[in-house]
């Protein structure tokens, strides 16, 4: 416990930590909306479209101090926001064209700025690359209380504009049709992301800071129905994330924080579209597994069925091969587990003909109600 507690004292160890778990609990409050909205391209984008804003604020203040460049990045990606809603409305242009072209022109400009950047004698120009993938370990007290106050503003403007935002999101028709300024309140979510991606651009950096918002989401949805269960599960997954990265970077030397809060990310996507009780792979392969057997089963009560009909005689005795040729598989371990269920049961007609099958009273109706519902003659 003692050295537990040791562990989370060491000051750059907490502020990484809780500065990646407050990013986390934003991108999966935030990274909901975005991932039902299908827009999960959206946090791309903006992400590479804040990197201009970082090299002009740099430009403008002449430092790498980070509130110049954080405000830079904030303005270049509410401005490529702008750009992206004024194309979607104003174009022939569908929203993944749009992404893109935004996406790519502003990352370009971006690059040219930081290899214009690159060619001045600027000793503060160290290390502002990293904006591209993130540097954790510079991150302060004062840069934890910033990702702070964005969260909780998140939380509020959600918790405000809950309805909103809900309807918006679901049915954006509908929403227009209740007098909601559906054009502003779109815009307000795509500024609200682009802060969310504007506090992360330290910690993870532009490269990877769309994984951000849509991995915590895209695993929440996997366990949960609703919206608000949604936030909460995104929610507490991006926290998780956080903290799981950070300290796995800070046991390990040289091991980047931004790609491991990444890479437990996806380990939780992964685990959730394995493991979800209701939506998971696993579960739907036993569903198929199982649908698939009482499928073969029902097949095997049809045949006795059918033979039964055929002889005019509830309780005839079936020899096996006379099965197989309705069902055309062998149908011995499918019998046996009929008869565990208490559907069939054996007799022996004849010694040299062996043993033979019979529906039993519950198998005959049962039989019955499957040749009713697939629309078969009485």
């Amino acid at each position: 416990m003692t050295e537990f507690i040791a562990f989370f004292s060491d000051f750059s160890l907490r502020n990484v930590a809780l500065g990646a778990a407050l990013l986390g609990i934003t991108s999966g409050v935030l990274g909901s909306f975005t991932l039902l909205r299908q827009q999960s391209l959206l946090g791309d984008a903006l992400s590479h479209a804040a990197l201009p804003g970082v090299a002009l604020g740099f430009i403008i203040s002449g430092s790498r101090s980070l509130l110049p460049i954080m405000i830079g990045a904030l303005i270049s990606a509410a401005a490529a926001a702008v750009l992206m809603t004024l194309i979607i409305n104003r174009s022939r242009l569908k929203t993944d064209a749009a992404l893109g072209i935004v996406l790519s022109t502003f990352f370009a400009f971006g690059l040219v700025l930081l290899t214009y950047i690159g060619h001045q004698n600027n000793a503060g120009q160290a290390g502002l690359n990293t904006f591209l993938f993130g540097q954790a370990a510079s991150i302060l007290p004062s840069d934890v209380w910033l990702m702070f106050a964005v969260t909780l503003i998140s939380i509020l403007l959600v918790s405000v504009f809950w309805k909103e935002f809900k309807i918006v999101t679901f049915d954006r028709g509908f929403a227009a049709s209740l007098g909601f300024n559906v054009l502003w309140l779109e815009f307000t979510m795509t500024i609200m992301i682009a802060l969310a991606i504007v506090i992360g651009l330290q910690m993870v950096g532009v490269v990877l800071m769309a994984a951000m918002l849509i991995a915590p989401a895209a695993a929440a949805r996997q366990w949960v129905k609703t919206l608000e269960h949604m936030i909460l599960v995104s929610a507490l997954f991006g926290a998780l994330s956080g903290l799981i990265g950070a300290l796995i970077s800070a046991t390990g030397k040289g091991l980047a924080t931004g790609p491991l809060i990444v890479i437990a990310a996806s380990i939780i996507v992964l685990i959730s579209l394995l493991f979800a009780p209701e939506r998971g792979l696993l579960k739907e392969a036993l569903n198929r597994r199982k649908n698939n057997k009482q499928l073969r089963q029902d097949h095997i009560l049809l045949a006795l069925y059918n033979l039964a009909k055929e002889h005019n005689d509830p309780e005839y005795k079936s020899e096996i091969g006379m099965i197989k040729s309705f069902y055309h598989h062998d149908p011995s371990k499918l019998l046996k587990d009929l008869e565990s269920q208490g559907l069939v049961y054996t007799v022996e007609h004849m010694k040299e003909e062996g043993k033979h099958w019979v529906l039993s009273n519950k198998g005959y109706q049962d039989a019955k109600q499957i040749w009713q519902d697939i629309g078969g003659s009485q």
